[in-house]
């Protein structure tokens, strides 16, 4: 119970100085709408990202973590300039967690889209912050990389972070990267979303806890 207690203050500690109205999450994937209603709405681009999409999701137009981690692992593996051992299987269903805004276990058409730009995006700050072009960010140039991204973390966060998500040097590979990405975005959502007043802070019960950690 003492070691429990020093860890959870420690973290406590790590994030208390860190003012959430600084994080810019991004926007969350608009509720699932019928199919004749976004085929009327729709533009160019979109309706050849639907096609794209369709190819790589197959006749049920949703994706599972397993055809995630496939989808994701054959793009990389056609990158020289990211250093990745592969997404693996628990990242992508993390992935899949936190971006699961209708909780079927799936991606849908537009929480796929959403999670895809935010990669495309996340990405080219992640080259841009590799400085010795190594394929990774070393440790070094990580607070700078989740600040260009929209999160201004301190360095007791970070330094959390990266026990969690680098390896033994500090340094972090691309799904590494992402994976940390995708989770600290769907936690700042969430914190946003339930922080009705804007205060700073939030009250959730053990079972809104338990909801809101386990299934990410």
């Amino acid at each position: 119970m003492f070691l429990a207690k020093k860890l959870i203050g420690g973290i406590i500690e790590a994030v208390g100085n860190i003012d959430p109205g600084q994080f810019v999450p991004s926007e969350p994937p608009p509720a699932r709408r019928p199919l004749a209603y976004v085929q009327a709405n729709e533009n160019d681009e979109e309706r050849q990202f639907r096609k794209v999409f369709q190819q790589l999701a197959g006749d049920d137009m949703e994706v599972s973590p397993t055809e995630l981690m496939n989808i994701l692992n054959k793009i990389v593996s056609k990158r020289s300039d990211l250093k990745t051992d592969g997404f693996s299987i628990e990242s992508c269903r993390s992935m899949v967690a936190v971006m699961d805004s209708d909780s079927t276990g799936r991606l849908g058409f537009e929480e796929f889209k959403y999670l895809w730009n935010n990669i495309k995006k996340w990405q080219g700050i992640y080259k841009q912050f590799d400085a010795d072009q190594s394929g990774m960010i070393g440790a070094g140039e990580l607070c700078n990389a989740f600040q260009a991204a929209g999160f201004p973390l301190n360095d007791q966060l970070v330094q959390l972070i990266i026990r969690r998500y680098s390896d033994e040097k500090g340094n972090m590979d691309f799904d590494n990267y992402i994976g940390c990405l995708v989770r600290l975005d769907a936690m700042c959502r969430a914190f946003k979303t339930l922080d009705k007043d804007g205060n700073g802070t939030i009250k959730v019960n053990i079972k809104e806890w338990l909801q809101l950690t386990m299934y990410s």
